[in-house]
């Protein structure tokens, strides 16, 4: 039986946070490699550290269209410089970039490819996972949701000049309280932000922040019982790579559902579209969000899986967690009728084949606007009537 009464959290990561930091290189190398060929095979890590990047992966691209080493140094360069590192220990202009990047594997694009007796296949086995709820508008946990905004609603402060002492790296966490089973109040705020003036205290960060966290949250969450912790080592005037050392794929649960749904454990930043870690949790999220935005449940959890070189799903699973209007069995014939979740099935669908995926590796993978340049396509609601009528 589902509990009424208790408290959740997540956390989130800014797009100064070194492991973002790192996804959002990854990204920005997948959107130049598919801009210029959008079958094209990508897989690139990146790693940070003081005035140091590291790009590292393979690549399938026609030799007409093949990106160089300067490139790819170069859209990391730029979203350095995006993200706003200028420090003495990590600025965009003076970081050492070597790059380790080698043609795909033949035996992975073996399995891959499509040929005369087979469709294209699955880039890796994995499992993946989709979810969807309805107690926010975005139909997302209000946990994560609010966190990603909270950040969001500073770097955009930051960005705009309004907040010059603000840094880039940046990380918050939001413990809410649900009472019948529904978000309602903010039992607490956590709350670190790089400072570039060294002699604030975290007195003068909260006095900073507090107004833009206090409009960020729904009316009436933060009240007098509501704890902070903001800045609570006193000091962080060191940030991103040069504090800390990042890496690709390091925050799946950031860039999911906040540890309120299972995860398969792939990472979606760095890989293209053929890469079903990244492809098929797409596609769980956007049918998990039709069938609560279909009103055939409350809740909905989905899980996918698949093996290498093999185009069809092996399975699919479904659980309304109690909340169904009808049986989970009838929305997993549903989905089998509606949508086809092959690799290819599912990029033709959400039209992934494009460079839509910066945008996507910071503040959260899922409850994003899509936007008119085909970013964000998992987030329509275009397959409810569809599933409904399925049922």
């Amino acid at each position: 039986m589902p509990r009424d009464h208790f408290l959740f959290t997540s956390e989130s990561v800014s797009e100064g946070h070194p492991d973002k930091v790192c996804d959002q290189i990854s990204d920005a190398i997948v959107d130049l490699i598919i801009g210029r060929e959008p079958e094209a095979r990508v897989a690139v890590e990146t790693a940070a550290t003081t005035n140091t990047v590291v790009l590292m992966g393979e690549v399938k691209i026609s030799e007409a269209n093949a990106v160089d080493p300067e490139e790819m140094a170069h859209a990391a360069r730029q979203t350095i410089k995006e993200i706003g590192y200028q420090q003495k220990g990590f600025h965009f202009r003076t970081c050492k970039i070597d790059t380790y990047v080698h043609e795909q594997s033949a035996d992975i694009a073996q399995g891959v490819d499509a040929a005369e007796n087979k469709d294209e296949g699955a880039g890796d086995q994995g499992i993946m996972f989709g979810f969807a709820t309805d107690e926010t508008p975005e139909l997302m946990p209000a946990p994560i949701l609010y966190a990603h905004k909270i950040l969001r609603t500073l770097a955009e402060a930051r960005h705009s000049g309004a907040e010059p002492t603000l840094g880039p790296d940046a990380k918050s966490q939001l413990t809410i309280e649900y009472r019948d089973g529904r978000p309602v109040r903010a039992h607490t705020i956590v709350l670190s932000t790089q400072h570039l003036d060294p002699n604030m205290t975290s007195d003068d960060v909260r006095a900073v922040v507090e107004p833009y966290i206090a409009r960020t949250l729904p009316e009436g969450w933060i009240d007098a019982e509501t704890a902070w912790h903001v800045n609570p080592t006193g000091r962080f005037v060191i940030g991103g790579p040069d504090g800390d050392a990042g890496l690709t794929g390091r925050k799946i649960i950031v860039d999911t559902y906040g540890g309120a749904a299972p995860h398969g454990g792939g990472a979606f930043s760095g890989k293209d579209p053929t890469k079903v870690d990244r492809s098929a949790a797409y596609a769980a999220r956007y049918v998990a969000k039709n069938i609560v935005a279909a009103g055939l449940a409350r809740k909905c959890t989905l899980q996918l899986s698949y093996a290498i070189g093999v185009a069809e799903p092996l399975s699919i699973y479904v659980d309304t967690h109690g909340t169904g209007e009808v049986s989970d069995d009838a929305i997993e014939r549903a989905i089998r009728d509606t949508i086809s979740l092959t690799p290819r099935g599912i990029r033709t669908r959400l039209g992934l084949n494009r460079p839509i995926y910066k945008r996507t590796a910071a503040y959260g993978h899922f409850g994003r606007e899509p936007d008119a340049e085909g970013g964000f396509t998992w987030e329509k609601t275009d397959l409810a009537a569809a599933l409904k009528a399925a049922v």
